[in-house]
């Protein structure tokens, strides 16, 4: 059967062209949607699961936490593939996001009832198997509907979803709030209300023209490259940036601390939210200047470049003022960068009938980073502190600015 995309039927007439913009209302009930994904993980997977982990094992919690990291991200990178690819072949994205929404929601429930850490690390594994089969539809759902003039803003839009997944962390641990076990039960319902709108009422127009296949020449700035040259270097570019936002969001802390000893967990948690916050709309007008400009790529390669630049300040800052001062750069130059980086990845990958499957692919680039990163820290941090290890990080970004700057030149 070949593949469609998954819409409401819309008479256009018989002769009458392809919608070449999508709604609006679509765009914002999808970006809703997206956070939805977000608010299901981030707050359980950095407060709600710690907690529960350390009240099953104590002492044990760090190693307990790394083997349950360990097998969900591995979980989480297969399942995303092979439910994109199913999403392919099946033509219909709608039915594998709502399955996976129920299912991840009703194992989210069941971790309360997990007595002992192997059952536990097993509904952790389920509950990541689930939940990618809602993501990998949901990402491919917008390559099938939204158009290239239109991923600028997309993307600035899908800024919104780390932030919400960090203010849904604060919203379920305010005092009083909620036990921890209501606290799942109210993660559930976030993610429920924020994914359902757009599946029940986004109406989003069919674009038959996103369904067919693209000949490299037709895709922008990525006519540049021959053959799949532009997915590597896209794949590759994401991939050394989430490296370094890896390494910043497990070790940033005890960077600080490393410099002012008395900075604490909710300075740092603070710091977090502001620089998501501001990222947003920088997010947002970045990504509408580049559908203005029809220059896609232009700022991933400034975004990489930025945060190359702030990484360089957190190696060389000589207080606590510039170290802050060189994260915030680091921090805003990297939320753009990794929200139009999502959109415009649609750009890129010219087969519509492997869009899932391959997105699954570039979701590698999430999950690789914790793989990764301890050994960097463990190489570098202990012989010649926090200061190497920016510089490396540096590095890496300057060199995913290289990459992108080599598609976007041929332009």
């Amino acid at each position: 059967m070949p593949l469609t995309a998954p819409t409401v039927p819309v008479d256009h007439g018989k002769d009458a062209a392809p919608p070449t913009r999508q709604s609006t209302r679509f765009l914002y009930l999808y970006a809703l949607a997206a956070a939805g994904g977000a608010v299901a993980y981030v707050p359980f997977l950095t407060i709600l699961l710690p907690v529960r982990v350390s009240s099953l094992t104590g002492e044990d919690a760090v190693s307990v936490l790394a083997y349950t990291a360990f097998a969900g991200a591995t979980a989480a990178s297969l399942a995303n593939i092979a439910f994109g690819w199913l999403s392919d072949l099946t033509g219909d994205r709608r039915p594998w996001i709502v399955a996976g929404l129920v299912l991840s929601c009703l194992l989210l429930l069941s971790v309360s009832t997990a007595t002992s850490v192997p059952v536990l690390i097993g509904v952790i594994v389920l509950w990541q198997i689930c939940l990618n089969m809602m993501l990998a539809p949901l990402a491919a759902w917008a390559g099938d509907l939204v158009p290239d003039s239109q991923k600028g803003l997309l993307g600035g839009l899908l800024s919104f979803a780390p932030a919400l997944g960090a203010l849904s962390g604060a919203l379920v641990t305010l005092p009083a709030m909620a036990s921890p076990d209501e606290r799942l039960g109210l993660v559930a319902a976030m993610v429920i209300g924020l994914v359902l709108p757009a599946l029940l009422f986004g109406a989003p127009r069919p674009m038959p023209q996103l369904m067919a296949r693209r000949e490299p020449a037709e895709a922008d700035e990525s006519k540049a490259a021959t053959g799949g040259t532009a997915v590597a270097r896209m794949w590759l570019a994401r991939l050394l940036v989430q490296i370094a936002e890896a390494m910043l969001f497990a070790y940033l802390l005890l960077w600080f601390r490393s410099i002012e000893p008395g900075y604490s967990d909710n300075d740092t948690a603070t710091l977090l939210f502001i620089v998501l916050g501001v990222g947003v709309p920088l997010a947002l007008l970045t990504g509408r200047w580049s559908d203005k400009a029809d220059r896609p790529i232009a700022p991933l390669a400034a975004g990489a470049g930025i945060a190359a630049v702030g990484l360089l300040v957190m190696a060389l800052a000589p207080s606590l003022t510039l170290a802050i001062a060189g994260y915030v750069v680091f921090g805003l130059a990297s939320t753009v960068f990794l929200a139009l980086h999502s959109s415009q990845t649609l750009r890129v990958l010219t087969k519509p009938q492997t869009r899932g499957r391959d997105l699954g692919l570039f979701n590698l680039t999430n999950t690789v980073p914790s793989l990764i990163m301890p050994w960097f820290a463990l190489a570098l941090v202990p012989a010649f502190g926090f200061a190497a290890l920016f510089l490396l990080l540096s590095g890496l970004a300057l060199l995913a600015c290289i990459l992108l700057l080599s598609i976007a030149r041929r332009t």
